[in-house]
């Protein structure tokens, strides 16, 4: 069976008259003895790169053209591979507009120049076919830079018609669904993605550079922990025994500092069973980094050198736009503490229970036997946060709210915690680390009291705690989330844009 008469999950009758068009091409492309799904290319440079050596190119002066003949021009021999994105004919000639991922530039095809078969391999070309161009790069006379073709090579034909250029991918949930289309159609997406990687690539360069070493926890944990959210379960068939997907990094890590890894992170994926919006999705990327003999203070440092130095990275500004305002990231960030902030905003005295209550049921809350602690973080959450433009740290939180956090000397109503928020939107956290493990275990019984045994987030993590009783240095934590991160810095207003492939229900 030829390659063209393989299933396509379409009958020829069900067929749109541009898919038989292009299958059509196809079996051209097969009686003329060319391979429509392409071979090994070696040797082409990238667009960007090609573009880079414009300066080679020579005008050949008129004393050695012809007699009667203009001044020509003479380029170097250059090897391009790339997506067809735009064609254009005109009698003998045509024009292609190829592009990589690095870049585009404009193909002339003449027939006299690629010869007669190369000239049928160009009649069975398509928008979205891969295409591989050995020519010499010259401008035209309109001056744009151009490959002259002399040898096409097909890469691949493309079955489906692409969308239009002006009225095709304008859907976001189709545009983030079919993420291989809007990767090759819709401009910047391409660069938004690889900003992520120079990012992530700083971050991890950063880290290495201050002697933090890389590691890899366990992915299915036997105990969701570490922070305060709802597990996807699953199970392993041969244990017999429920497992959970990682909601954080956080107490395997601390096993490490026990272990003598006093400076150790992991930048993975985790999940939580939970709600979806532009600022969430159930899986997510985070950075948890923890130092030993450090404090919250020592990540706050950490945090800021690594936000600018990633923007520095991808090669932005540290103004950079958001929406319509613009964020300055030049450091030093903003340092407030929580109950000043709590009482600037809202006029309340943070230390009074009444007036909290007050505060919090006059702006609709639900106020019932809350502890003081709640309805004061409730407030902040709901009144506070939105306000914090940023980059802001916002420090010493109310110890009952944070039972892995230190708590602060003289002070044990307030933890050693910061959260850095930007224009509202929490990006980092980060603690002076609890390494007591009688208060730890005391502190996790409260946190889990009233919770029946079977809820999954209601069980004790006691190998973490016996792990602590055998001695962790004091430390700072810190945790990122990389996505959001990345919402930032590339003007993403949802998290689904930053994120290859975001979860969707399955189409209909």
């Amino acid at each position: 069976m030829s390659v063209s008469g393989q299933a396509s999950g379409k009958s020829e009758n069900e067929l749109t008259p541009l898919e038989a068009a292009r299958r059509e091409k196809l079996r051209r492309l097969e009686e003329l003895g060319i391979d429509p799904w392409g071979q090994r290319f070696d040797g082409h440079q990238g667009i960007a790169a090609i573009r880079d050596r414009e300066g080679e190119i020579e005008t050949i002066p008129a004393g050695d053209c012809a007699v009667g003949q203009p001044p020509e021009l003479r380029g170097p021999r250059v090897r391009a591979a790339g997506r067809i994105m735009l064609l254009r004919r005109a009698g003998k000639i045509m024009f292609l507009d190829l592009r990589d991922w690095s870049g585009k530039i404009q193909i002339l095809i003449g027939k006299a120049q690629v010869g007669e078969t190369g000239w049928q391999v160009a009649q069975c070309l398509d928008l979205g076919d891969l295409l591989g161009v050995d020519g010499e790069l010259k401008r035209t006379k309109t001056g744009e830079l151009t490959i002259f073709a002399q040898h096409l090579t097909v890469l691949t034909k493309s079955l489906e018609t692409p969308p239009e250029k002006w009225h095709g991918l304008t859907d976001p949930e189709l545009r983030n669904r079919m993420r291989y289309l809007d990767l090759a159609y819709t401009d910047g997406v391409m660069q938004r993605f690889l900003q992520r990687t120079k990012i992530v690539q700083s971050i991890r360069q950063t880290l290495g550079e201050e002697g933090f070493v890389e590691v890899e926890g366990p992915t299915l944990h036997t105990v969701a922990g570490g922070a305060a959210a709802r597990p996807f379960v699953t199970h392993h068939n041969a244990l017999d025994m429920d497992l959970f997907l990682r909601i954080a990094l956080e107490l395997h890590l601390k096993r490490l500092l026990v272990g003598g890894m006093e400076k150790v992170y992991e930048l993975g994926r985790v999940y939580r069973n939970e709600g979806i919006s532009p600022r969430h999705n159930p899986e997510f990327t985070m950075l948890e980094a923890y130092q030993a003999y450090g404090d919250y203070q020592t990540m706050m440092d950490l945090t800021e050198r690594l936000i600018v130095r990633a923007i520095q990275a991808a090669g932005r500004p540290l103004q950079l736009p958001w929406g319509e305002a613009v964020i300055d990231f030049t450091p030093p960030f903003a340092r407030r503490r929580y109950d000043d902030l709590l009482r600037e905003h809202m006029g309340v005295d943070p230390g009074d229970p009444a007036g909290l209550k007050e505060a919090a049921a006059a702006r609709g809350l639900e106020t019932g036997i809350k502890h003081p602690d709640v309805l004061k973080n409730e407030l902040f959450e709901e009144f506070v946060q939105p306000r914090l433009v940023g980059p802001i740290f916002v420090m010493d939180y109310p110890a009952s709210i944070c039972p892995l956090t230190k708590r602060k000397p003289g002070s044990p109503e307030i933890a050693e915690r910061f959260e850095l928020f930007v224009q509202g939107m929490e990006l980092a956290n980060a603690y002076t680390e609890l390494n007591d493990p009688d208060l730890q275990e005391r502190l996790f019984g409260l946190q889990l009291e009233g919770l029946p045994e079977e809820e999954s987030m209601a069980r004790m993590d006691r190998d973490f705690l016996r792990a602590l009783r055998y001695g962790m240095p004091p430390a700072g934590g810190l945790g990122i989330g990389i996505d959001r991160l990345v919402m930032l810095l590339t003007n993403c207003q949802s998290i689904r844009e930053v994120i290859l492939f975001p979860l969707y229900r399955p189409e209909a």
